[in-house]
């Protein structure tokens, strides 16, 4: 019985796939709130993105919120991504895990993009004042594992821009489920065969912005005489579509030996941006008694993508146990962006 359930919502993920890659615009340069593509957490970087289907902890709030029902303790991870020209990316996300009723995360999205001078067509070094801008996002999901191959979760976000005195803001829904299969398992463990992820994230409004310097007083008609020659005028934004993606990924675990562990993922994604891509990566794993676990990982991003600026990614991390069933992990990885230069990506979580 438990095969045939797990064939069946295997079989149903991949007719949902294929269905959501047969599309073949790229519309590349056509959503808003870019910064929902970045990423975060060092491990799932690290693999080249490819992590819809290994998430287990915190990290997969990100990429698949299926994930968060597998997390046995409660935990809070920082998050660092600087980039160039004094763009910053910042989160924070606490997970509080519950056996019974599952696991509910915050979350806390902050993307800045540094100052620059405000300069017209007559001050053209700068007018004295400086603009910024900004985006932000606050989750609030939920995982739960119904058996021990199958769990699904949601996160529910409101996302915010803001460029000088203009905002925007939207609402979205991420959507995920992961399937453990006995399947080219070497243990008993459940996760420990193929695994299958499946998500769609940022399922939204569309953003348009508005603020004061959209106010203009017009005169209509300036080669009549006598009309209202200050009339006052707002000019009206087109409302822009956020980064919708779909993904589906699967993870093995080709080699196990004792406290030796090698996974190898792999995910396909389509994107209302861009075009269909692949992902993959990889990740060797050393569990050491009383001390922690150590990992590295390599991947690429962006495979197949129509003119891709992505390229390979690499990193590594630990986690160092304490007593009371404490630990505290420390991740990084570094991603290639072809002109763009490199992304560093640095992650510190507790869990307890």
């Amino acid at each position: 019985m438990r095969i045939r359930n797990i064939l069946t919502v295997v079989a149903f993920c991949l007719l949902t796939a294929g269905l959501l890659f047969a599309q073949t615009d790229s519309r590349v340069g056509t959503t808003a709130a870019n910064f929902l593509e970045l990423g975060f957490g060092g491990a799932g970087n690290a693999m080249g993105d490819a992590y819809v289907s290994m998430g287990r902890d915190l990290n997969s709030v990100y990429w698949n919120p299926a994930g968060l029902g597998y997390l046995e303790r409660s935990q809070v991870i920082l998050n660092f991504q600087p980039w160039i020209l004094d763009i910053n990316t910042t989160a924070i996300s606490a997970a509080f895990a519950n056996d019974r009723f599952g696991t509910v995360a915050l979350t806390l999205y902050q993307t800045s993009y540094g100052e620059e001078k405000v300069t017209n067509t007559d001050m053209q070094t700068g007018t004295g004042e400086t603009f910024d801008g900004q985006d932000l996002a606050v989750n609030l999901s939920y995982g739960r594992k119904l058996a021990q191959w199958f769990s699904f979760g949601a996160t529910a976000k409101y996302v915010t821009s803001r460029i000088w005195h203009e905002r925007a803001g939207a609402v979205a829904l991420d959507l995920g489920a992961i399937v453990n299969t006995p399947f080219f398992s070497w243990t008993d463990k459940p996760g420990d065969g193929l695994n299958i992820g499946m998500s769609i994230c940022n399922y939204g409004t569309k953003m348009a912005y508005d603020g004061i310097d959209l106010k203009e007083t017009v005169d209509i008609d300036p080669d009549e005489n006598g009309n209202y020659a200050y009339i006052p005028t707002r000019f009206e934004t087109e409302g822009w579509e956020l980064p919708l993606v779909a993904r589906i990924g699967l993870s093995i675990h080709p080699l196990v030996v004792g406290s030796h562990r090698v996974t190898l993922a792999v995910d396909f994604l389509h994107a209302n941006n861009n075009s269909e891509s692949m992902n993959v990566g990889a990740q060797y794993s050393m569990a050491i008694p009383a001390v922690g676990e150590f990992y590295l990982r390599g991947g690429y991003k962006g495979a197949f993508m129509t003119d891709s600026h992505y390229g390979l990614t690499a990193g590594g991390g630990m986690r160092l146990d304490y007593l009371r069933n404490q630990s505290m992990m420390i991740d990084y990885a570094f991603r290639d962006v072809d002109l763009l230069g490199g992304m560093h990506t640095y992650t510190l979580s507790f869990l307890f």
